[in-house]
């Protein structure tokens, strides 16, 4: 396996591991990886950029959705 298969298959196993921190962790590692070429290693990092997107706004969402069901008629339940 190539090194550019064994970070993409990384990469996939972060984005599904959903877990912004270690997304972001992933990032700073492949700022620094001299295996990869240049658009190699700026593919992957939009990935992981557009993972971390979804997620915050995902996120956000559901909070928001959250506040809506606690709070009817401007009081906490």
């Amino acid at each position: 396996m190539s090194h550019l298969e064994e970070v993409v298959t990384r990469v996939d196993a972060t984005i599904n591991e959903s877990v912004i921190a270690h997304m972001n962790e992933l990032l700073v590692e492949l700022s620094n990886d001299a295996e990869l070429s240049r658009e190699d290693r700026y593919t992957q990092q939009q990935r992981l950029r557009n993972a971390i997107a979804h997620n915050g706004r995902h996120h956000q969402e559901e909070m928001e959705a959250r506040r809506e069901q606690l709070t009817k008629n401007g009081t906490i339940l």
